[in-house]
């Protein structure tokens, strides 16, 4: 019953509000920018599209070799380049295929895979006097600075098993 009334409202004298709304007059939209053609900028449009040998066997003579970033920060740092490349075996694997990960047989240097990371953090844990971050770097082929880092921001999860609570109890409570 509600919406009768409503819609009688609305459209009470509905034919001349729209009237009034078409007769107003119709704002000016404003003007356009005008617009300029480009220009053939003194006729080198044409030069760029067309073949320059000069240009094409200077390019050919450039020979770019590509280089490994790790080869790069070892021969700065004096390590001869058969000692940079070399990978070092993994420590744990996982058992058969889980997590999808292949099982790796070498890792490089400064590297460590999630099974060996959670190993080492969780040594640390259980016996921080022998596991010191020292071993680890050394066990591992890590930096000392990187291993710190490890050890303080890497935490695995740590599950703790609640007893359960007497209901009893928490209505005293």
């Amino acid at each position: 019953m509600g919406s009768r009334v409503v819609r009688m409202f609305r459209n009470v004298n509905l034919e001349n509000r729209v009237q009034r709304e078409i007769s107003k007059e119709k704002p000016k939209p404003a003007p356009r920018h005008a617009v300029t053609q480009p220009t053939d900028h003194d006729g080198n449009v044409g030069t760029v599209h067309q073949k320059n040998n000069d240009l094409l066997s200077n390019l050919k003579s450039v020979y770019v070799e590509s280089v490994n970033t790790q080869t790069v920060k070892s021969i700065k740092e004096g390590v001869s380049m058969n000692d940079a490349t070399k990978c070092r075996p993994t420590k744990f694997f996982l058992p058969g295929n889980s997590y999808g990960l292949a099982n790796l047989t070498e890792v490089p240097r400064g590297k460590l895979t999630i099974t060996e990371a959670i190993k080492a953090v969780g040594s640390h844990q259980n016996e921080p006097q022998t596991w010191t971050s020292q071993k680890i770097a050394k066990e591992y082929s890590l930096d000392l600075k990187e291993t710190n880092s490890l050890l303080e921001f890497f935490i695995p999860f740590q599950v703790q098993i609640l007893p359960p609570v007497n209901v009893k109890q928490l209505k005293v409570i």
